[in-house]
């Protein structure tokens, strides 16, 4: 996910072509200023269309991919890469237009800096969390959790685990065993649809869900397992490790570690703690 003047553009990065696929509905959404998502979705269709019957190559060139859509799940949706959308671009009347080439051109450069130097991916990310408002030690707990995190999908990678539907299967049973609720079921308790739900984790469940991913990664290591199915094991146990941790800890403060609260009410409720 990327940020445009505060709007989420869905991309995903081709590592064999080295190029970023964007949403084009997401694109288009800003180009016309549409926030309904089925009124921009009309709109390609529309636009799609017309520029079928012009003999434009802009369609053609459009590939589909699976993304997160609203409903929370992975449908396949158009995307394009950024010199397909500058054409793209030219057949849309829109104020926005070159802001946006901008910012493509922009997002596409520094990806290729992150790979040369990944320290600059981690300045990034904490600078887009900052914009945000986040808290310093939230956005502290968050990168810990990813370079966590990012450790154990590399072991997954490196023993057999196909990634996405096998990462996301090994992903859900680690956080059910934890919080005793399924990644969509925290989600529906906190009101999500497309949002990453670790970005909406208060401070102690992304230490749980660290802890339980650092448990699973060495618990794996130590049985050296290989494939979804072996891996489901330390998975199971790696999670019951850090819901030990969290019983323990609710027990001791009578307060519970999974919150229905997302980041939007738990800012509003520490500025009412501040006045």
């Amino acid at each position: 996910m990327a940020i445009f003047e505060g709007r989420n553009v869905r991309r995903i990065w081709d590592d064999k072509k080295e190029l970023w696929y964007f949403s084009v509905i997401d694109i288009i959404a800003i180009l016309t200023d549409q926030a309904n998502y089925n009124r921009a979705k009309t709109y390609w269709t529309t636009l799609k269309n017309r520029l079928k019957n012009e003999g434009s190559q802009v369609v053609t060139n459009c590939d589909r991919l699976k993304m997160l859509a609203q409903d929370g799940k992975m449908r396949e949706t158009d995307v394009a890469d950024t010199e397909t959308l500058f054409r793209l671009i030219q057949s849309v009347p829109s104020k926005k237009a070159e802001p946006i080439k901008l910012w493509l051109a922009k997002v596409g450069y520094e990806r290729i800096e992150e790979i040369n130097d990944p320290e600059k991916a981690l300045n990034r990310s904490r600078g887009y969390w900052q914009k945000m408002g986040r808290d310093p030690k939230w956005i502290q707990q968050r990168m810990m959790g990813q370079e966590i995190r990012n450790k154990l999908t590399d072991y997954w990678k490196d023993n057999e685990v196909r990634e996405k539907e096998e990462y996301a299967i090994l992903t859900n049973i680690i956080h059910q065993e934890w919080s005793d609720l399924t990644v969509k079921e925290h989600k529906g308790l906190k009101k999500l649809k497309r949002e990453n739900l670790r970005d909406h984790m208060s401070d102690a469940e992304l230490i749980f869900t660290a802890l339980a991913e650092l448990s699973t990664r060495q618990i794996a290591e130590t049985m050296k397992t290989k494939g979804l199915e072996e891996n489901k094991i330390p998975a199971k146990k790696g999670g019951q490790v850090a819901k030990n941790a969290r019983l323990e800890l609710e027990q001791k403060t009578g307060k519970k570690v999974v919150s229905g609260r997302n980041f939007k009410q738990m800012s509003e409720q520490k500025k009412i703690k501040k006045k």
